[in-house]
């Protein structure tokens, strides 16, 4: 099942970025911004998900140490990242509904390239400082990680001398990052929802309900679940509690993004038609 989920995510997120790339309609700063989230989705998922799938075939089930702390850094900087996507797309739809005249003057494609550019450096920058901080403590313990990803939590457990103040800065920094972010972009939809409801057409109404509609859902699918873990008191619940919601947002959540944003948006259904019916011409041919 995981391989299933794996192959489709792969398959959905590269046909969004070849239907982006090959399609001159959809050379736009929504598109790009779509085009550069499925990328990220590739690589959140190819972090873990591979290593997931050698393990349940292997009887040894190990990892390197400095495999799991390149895991441990590149799942929590591709999730910072994708908070801060989400942010940019927020915003770039607060400007196509409440500012149609002036959306094409602002969000250039300038503009686009360096929002674009600042959700990676400020995602990768985010948390190396304490990853690196974990790295360094002493695990001279067990070494079993209860989880099937090195997450903080499980890493931290492992370390023979308690760094309260390096774990309490790691979440206080990602606790930071999503509320913020998650605000950004419910003020951000709260403004387009006014905007939608005084425009006259029914038809514009619902154009920009269902473009905002998918957006609103891949963020409650991705905050949902991390906000669950990373800032509401988790201590008291299960451990495989926590493995189901890691889960969700980290394997689930990747394969739904292309399925939302390609059938409720016209635009992209139609590029995947071409697409498609251009390669059966070729095999054809």
């Amino acid at each position: 099942m995981i391989l299933l989920i794996y192959i489709l995510t792969l398959t959905g997120n590269t046909a969004i970025i070849c239907a982006v790339r090959w399609d001159h309609r959809l050379h736009t700063p929504m598109y790009v911004l779509l085009a550069n989230f499925s990328f990220l989705e590739i690589w959140y998922v190819t972090c873990t998900v591979p290593n997931m799938l050698v393990n349940f075939l292997s009887k040894t089930k190990t990892i390197s140490f400095s495999g799991c702390f390149t895991q441990f850094y590149f799942f929590f900087s591709l999730g910072t990242t994708e908070c801060f996507f989400l942010c940019v797309m927020a915003y770039d739809r607060y400007l196509a509904i409440c500012h149609p005249l002036h959306y094409p003057s602002i969000m250039t494609g300038q503009l686009c390239v360096t929002l674009v550019s600042l959700c990676w450096l400020i995602g990768f920058l985010g948390h190396a400082i304490t990853i690196f901080f974990i790295s360094q403590l002493p695990f001279c313990g067990p070494n079993i990680i209860d989880h099937f990803l090195c997450d903080v939590d499980p890493l931290m457990a492992l370390s023979c001398a308690p760094a309260p103040i390096i774990e309490h800065v790691f979440h206080s920094v990602s606790s930071l990052i999503i509320i913020t972010t998650i605000w950004y972009i419910l003020g951000s939809y709260a403004l387009v929802l006014r905007a939608v409801l005084k425009v006259p057409s029914s038809a514009g109404r619902q154009k920009a309900f269902s473009t905002c509609g998918s957006h609103l859902v891949v963020v409650s699918l991705f905050y949902g679940t991390i906000m669950v873990m990373y800032v509401s008191p988790t201590s008291g619940d299960s451990v495989a509690m926590h493995k189901i919601i890691t889960l969700i947002y980290s394997v689930v959540t990747p394969v739904l993004n292309p399925v939302i944003y390609s059938l409720r948006n016209k635009d992209m259904k139609s590029a995947l038609c071409h697409i498609i019916c251009g390669m059966k011409i070729i095999q054809l041919l």
